[in-house]
This record gives C-alpha cells, sequence and structure tokens, in this order.
C-alpha cells in the first residue's frame, strides 16, 4: 500500500506548514498592533506557536517584520525552540520511523 499513512513524514511537513502559516500572520498581526498600540499577543502564546510547529514561520516573521529580533530573552527561548526541534528530528530520523 503506497499512501499518504506510508509516508508520515508528509504529515509532519504539513503540521510544520499549517503552524508556521499561523505563526507568520500572527507575528505580523503583533508587529502592526505594536505600532499602533493595541491589544498584543502574549509573547508566550507566540511562544507556543513556535512550539507546536510554528518555528519556521516565526524565524521567517521575525526577520520579514522585525519584530521580537532584539529581545534578549525572546530570543533565547526561541533558540532554545530550535535546538529542541532539531533534537526531535534527530531521535525521529535515527529511530527510523519516517521508515
Amino acid at each position: 500500500m503506497d499512501g499518504l499513512m506510508d509516508r508520515p513524514w508528509i504529515w509532519i511537513m504539513a503540521w510544520y506548514g499549517f503552524w508556521s502559516v499561523v505563526t507568520f500572520f500572527l507575528y505580523g498581526y503583533d508587529k502592526r498592533a505594536a505600532r499602533r498600540s493595541r491589544w498584543r499577543i502574549p509573547e508566550v502564546r507566540l511562544h507556543l506557536l513556535a512550539a507546536v510547529g510554528g518555528l519556521p514561520g516565526a524565524l521567517v516573521a521575525q526577520r520579514v517584520f522585525r519584530h521580537k529580533n532584539r529581545k534578549i530573552g525572546f530570543q533565547l527561548i526561541t533558540g532554545i525552540l530550535v535546538a529542541t526541534h532539531i533534537i526531535i528530528i534527530i531521535m525521529i530520523f535515527r529511530s527510523g520511523w519516517l521508515g
């Protein structure tokens, strides 16, 4: 059987893709709200979105919108999330789970 269930990496890529798009747009919304002194998205929520799979979108958004890229504490947590995701991905590939 050669279906989508035989290729779990497709589901992983779709998961990261979906959450990255959501995260990217929410970073953009938050940057716009910051400029207009309106309600902001709490940093913990931005980190949570990155943690569940929106990390690529968060990294791109930080560059595109120049948002949260000078806050040392925020960048430290983002760096920890990057390292954690890399470790998890390495563990998944080493386990042979992706075929």
